[in-house]
């Protein structure tokens, strides 16, 4: 189930089609899940990646900037995004202690796509979220097979969310947590842009928990905690990363104001106030591409490159559809939980449907006319 099936819409926009990062066009998805139950510890991980165009990033790279929130946790390729305002690979999300091989393997992949004498380098986006409690993270199962699962995976359309990819081994406001997607469609008279949203939501804590603006969390502390002994570590440790993407116009700078409104989606739902969380946004734009030569008149003409930008005017309508995609795309991952137990008897309950309803008509939520 998702939010709006269960007749939770959050916000006033309109979602697109698969109201997926998806709905931008070109955006592609893939997920490849690591789950081993026979080993000594549970493997519960694994990699979800983005493609962010139809075809090789490197070859129409996109304007994208990029904001943390808080700064526990890593990502590659993101200072050369700040420096140059470009993103020209995929973006792969997995758990904390495999973003180095999974880098590698993106490296690997984009060289098997030149010619032999190609002079080139790349970069890669990485980005990590800690699933420690519920996979053996220290063992480091994550492969290069795994990046390339994910590469042949990657498509249109609807994706699949919750305990999948990157998101198999995390925990969000202390219930199975992981993948969660959303988009917005502006209006024609705003545009009819699309921005749309994946999150990797591991953080948050349950009595924070805020769904269309209501405190459910405080109905919810009757439910075992994953965090109940002090050993597993505290509420709240963990972290998200969001990305962002969107088919209108923007240059770097116009990005990076766009990642930071995944501040405001986050704060709806109740998170981003944790020291031991690592939230890390990036946002891209689709929208500068095919265009024609630059044309001054003037000698140098082919150095330069003809750019489309959304008037700072009308770009409200672009961050507030950011803000409410990223607040749903983490109820969707709530929803698309399913619990799972970890090493030394760890439960980390499911946050149901029935659940869900039954603590917001306790705090007084009534469904939306549509």
């Amino acid at each position: 189930m998702r939010a709006r099936q269960l007749g939770i819409t959050l916000g006033l926009g309109t979602p697109g089609p698969f109201n997926a990062i998806t709905d931008v066009p070109g955006v592609r998805v893939g997920h490849s899940t690591l789950i081993d139950e026979q080993l000594p510890a549970p493997v519960r991980t694994g990699v979800t990646l983005i493609q962010p165009r139809a075809g090789a990033a490197r070859l129409q790279p996109c304007f994208a900037g990029c904001h943390v929130l808080n700064g526990n946790g890593d990502a590659t390729g993101l200072e050369w995004i700040r420096e140059a305002g470009l993103l020209t690979t995929p973006i792969a999300i997995t758990n904390t202690h495999s973003v180095g091989v999974v880098r590698d393997a993106l490296i690997a992949a984009e060289r098997e796509q030149l010619a032999d004498d190609a002079v080139y380098w790349c970069m890669p986006v990485v980005m990590e979220t800690f699933d420690g409690l519920l996979n053996d993270i220290w063992g480091q199962h994550v492969s290069a097979a795994q990046v390339r699962q994910a590469l042949q995976a990657a498509a249109c359309g609807a994706v699949e969310e919750g305990p999948v990819g990157g998101g198999t081994g995390m925990i969000c406001h202390e219930f199975k947590g992981g993948i969660g997607t959303a988009s917005r469609r502006l209006a024609d008279e705003q545009g009819g842009w699309t921005v749309g949203v994946l999150v990797q939501a591991n953080h948050g804590q349950r009595r924070e928990l805020r769904v269309d603006g209501y405190p459910v969390g405080r109905q919810l502390g009757h439910l075992p905690s994953p965090f109940a002994e002090a050993e597993t570590g505290t509420p709240g440790m963990g972290s998200i990363v969001v990305v962002i993407a969107t088919d209108a116009p923007l240059l770097p700078h116009q990005c990076q104001r766009l990642a930071q409104r995944a501040s405001i989606g986050i704060a709806r739902t109740g998170g981003g106030t944790e020291d031991s969380s690592g939230d890390v946004f990036l946002a891209f734009s689709t929208g500068n591409h095919d265009l024609p030569p630059a044309d001054y008149g003037r000698k140098g003409l082919e150095q330069c490159s003809a750019v489309r930008m959304l008037n700072n005017d009308h770009i409200s309508g672009v961050f507030l559809a950011a803000a409410e995609a990223v607040e749903e795309a983490i109820v969707n991952a709530l929803l698309a939980g399913r619990e799972m137990r970890g090493k030394g008897g760890v439960v980390v309950p499911q946050l149901d449907a029935d659940t869900l309803l039954t603590a917001l008509h306790e705090v007084g939520w009534k469904p939306r006319a549509r």
